[in-house]
């Protein structure tokens, strides 16, 4: 089953928790829908709640527009931290629409819900301990690989598990990766062969690479981890198209000083692509998102309340295009495209709402509805969508 695969804002120095949510986006829409638009889908949001963690679920109609699921917030089952996570990737959908995995950073467990065919999710046996420390990101494979990303002091690295066809998840015996406590590993992120992972170290600016083993387990590549090329990172993703291209965000160069890095990656060994990293002009672009045709990147700058577009050359290198300011942005997080693309939804965390913007290539343009409120308390990390 394999996926796609964040509340902080990253300002110049470095990316922190900003849960303030103030008085100044009380008009932010509720975004419910007039009836008029047809439901297509639905999206999610890891709520981060502590004690009792929920997922925040909500009707995605086909205009773009977001009303809640109801009954939502739903229960995850374990606890969430009630704060930032310094992470992508904290909810994941498997690619038939079938279930969710979510991290519970408060009791460092893994829930696996059961997506009904009215979009609530509902949990399949109790949460799983996810091998380690303060899980923050989630990996799934199309062939029901699972891998989470642990940050935690004295329980740091990745862990694998099978996500059966019961949605039951079991661990995957000596398959744990441990990495030095303060790494801040902030993503896990396979590549749509299912044959290679990286992992990415926030706090010391790293990049684990591995190739996948038949049995699951992971081999560390010749020369893993590698240094980043800049400060801070956080956002990975290969090309949904090119498998063997890899794109890392630098989130923690400065003001304005923003980078994201173009790699090949052949059985796991990291090569720049071109000029590599290539520059956006902002600041902290943490969170990246390709499109479905491999043709555009997008990367959501936290500490600059916008995001940039990037045109995707074959050979992996990038063409800045420019940004696009999200409203009332700032603390922005986590970003996933629609199934069809034509939609980008980011968790702006921070202010407690979801952004919507219509996507025309590598143009984007916020839809009239958006932002969309969370619920009322929530921490929220991720964002996914079927």
């Amino acid at each position: 089953m394999h996926l796609k695969k964040r509340t902080r804002t990253c300002l110049a120095g470095g990316c922190s928790l900003l849960m303030a949510t103030t008085g100044l986006f009380s008009a932010a829409t509720s975004a419910s829908a007039d009836g008029t638009s047809p439901v297509v889908g639905y999206t999610y949001v890891d709520d981060n709640t502590a004690p009792a963690n929920t997922i925040a679920g909500f009707d995605r109609h086909a205009d773009g527009s977001l009303s809640p699921i109801p009954g939502s917030p739903f229960p995850a089952g374990g606890a969430g931290l009630g704060s930032g996570l310094a992470s992508q990737g904290a909810i994941q959908v498997t690619s038939d629409g079938r279930y969710l995995l979510a991290v519970d950073a408060g009791s460092n467990k893994i829930s696996v819900l059961r997506i009904t065919e009215d979009g609530v999710p509902v949990l399949v046996g109790q949460p799983v301990p996810s091998g380690g420390i303060t899980p923050v990101s989630i990996a799934v494979s199309w062939t029901g690989l699972v891998y989470v990303a642990n940050q935690g002091t004295g329980g740091s690295g990745y862990s694998g598990f099978r996500l059966h066809f019961d949605g039951s998840l079991t661990p995957i015996p000596g398959s744990t990766v441990t990495v030095p406590d303060g790494s801040g590993v902030g993503d896990v992120f396979f590549n749509s062969l299912g044959n290679l992972l990286v992992g990415t170290r926030t706090g010391t600016s790293m990049i684990d690479s591995f190739v996948v083993l038949p049995g699951g387990r992971l081999l560390k590549a010749p020369g893993s981890p590698i240094t980043g090329q800049g400060l801070g990172q956080l956002g990975s993703e290969f090309s949904p198209t090119r498998p063997w291209q890899l794109f890392v965000s630098n989130a923690h160069n400065g003001a304005l000083l923003g980078t994201v890095s173009a790699y090949n990656d052949f059985f796991g060994q990291l090569s720049a692509i071109g000029p590599s990293p290539y520059a956006d002009g902002q600041t902290a672009p943490c969170w990246v998102e390709i499109s479905h045709d491999g043709r555009y990147l997008f990367t959501v700058n936290t500490g600059s309340g916008n995001i940039s577009s990037y045109s995707i050359n074959p050979d992996g290198s990038l063409v800045l295009l420019g940004s696009t300011t999200i409203t009332g942005g700032g603390a922005d997080i986590d970003a996933r495209l629609s199934p069809d693309g034509k939609y980008l939804l980011v968790d702006g965390a921070g202010h407690n709402f979801v952004s919507v913007f219509a996507v025309n290539g590598g143009s984007l343009t916020e839809v009239p509805s958006s932002p969309t409120l969370l619920p009322t308390g929530a921490s929220s990390s991720g964002i996914v969508n079927t």
